[in-house]
């Protein structure tokens, strides 16, 4: 996509796919997520002459309408407001424990195995197997105890103990949160909330195509160094799980889009002012 003159009118929205039920009797309600959770798009350009125009024009005409995608960021968040130093990051695996027996009572959640010694405080963990929904998904941890059996974490649990065959994992399909390392020791900075980051189809390239677009959602926190590790909160949930090193892009981050429509138009004035208006979801 042409990258000037910028749009002079956007919006940028989040599609859920949820389920809504309610009880006739007790007007409680109950909500399912499902997986079809996706960005969305309307821009105008500003009017522009046809010799610049015409870019615009090329540009569009060879999408075919929704046959082909491109690279698409939210107009007005073009660049970050944190300060982190290079391109990207990249992920990396602080937790897996593909069967372990897991207990939950008020914020602690303790394994019979010393599963969180390769964590820090800040990190993000999921949970699958769990008895009780709620013990189930993303958590944050906010204190680590001394023996790496047991974490605080940022969520009401419900007290559940002994459950067995409990999956403990980070980064993967689902996940609300991201742990990540600085691309390279000398990397540092911060991630805020609000920042954008795209999550690329490749474990050595800060180039690679992006597979998904996500929003920072509260600021990350950091610890250590050679190399710094971040742990930052996000939405939508990932869609795939990401092997370690995959790059996520800091610098520059954008997403895979598709037109919505498949006729594209535009319009002109008496001026010679050309503008172009046109609507896009991110490809899942």
């Amino acid at each position: 996509m042409p990258t000037s003159p910028n749009f002079v009118r956007s919006t940028f929205r989040l599609n859920n796919t949820v389920a809504i039920s309610a009880s006739p009797f007790s007007g409680k309600t109950k909500t399912q997520e499902f997986d079809r959770v996706f960005w969305e798009a309307e821009v105008q350009t500003p009017p522009m002459k046809r010799a610049t125009f015409v870019e615009w024009q090329a540009w569009i005409t060879r999408l075919k309408g929704g046959v082909n995608h491109f690279k698409f960021a939210d107009p007005d968040a073009l660049t970050n407001t944190g300060t982190y130093s290079t391109a990207a990051l990249k992920a990396t695996s602080r937790v897996t424990e593909a069967s372990v027996t897991l207990s939950f009572s008020g914020n602690t959640i303790t394994a019979n195995t010393s599963a969180f010694s390769s964590n820090v405080v800040g990190d993000f963990i999921h949970v699958s197997g769990a008895d009780n929904a709620v013990n189930n998904g993303t958590h944050k941890i906010s204190s680590i105890h001394v023996n790496n059996t047991n974490v605080n974490v940022d969520t009401d649990l419900v007290t559940e103990s002994n459950t067995a065959n409990c999956v403990l994992d980070d980064n993967v399909k689902g996940a609300e949160g991201l742990n990540l390392n600085a691309n390279n020791n000398s990397a540092s900075g911060t991630i805020k909330q609000g920042d954008y980051l795209a999550v690329l189809n490749s474990t050595s390239s800060n180039l690679a195509d992006p597979i998904q677009y996500l929003l920072v959602t509260e600021d990350a926190t950091s610890s250590g160094s050679n190399p710094i590790k971040y742990s930052v909160r996000t939405q939508p949930k990932l869609r795939t799980s990401l092997a370690t090193d995959t790059r996520i892009r800091f610098e520059d981050p954008r997403g895979r889009f598709r037109l919505n429509d498949n006729s594209v138009e535009w319009s002109a004035n008496n001026n010679g002012l050309y503008t172009l208006s046109f609507s896009c979801h991110e490809v899942i």
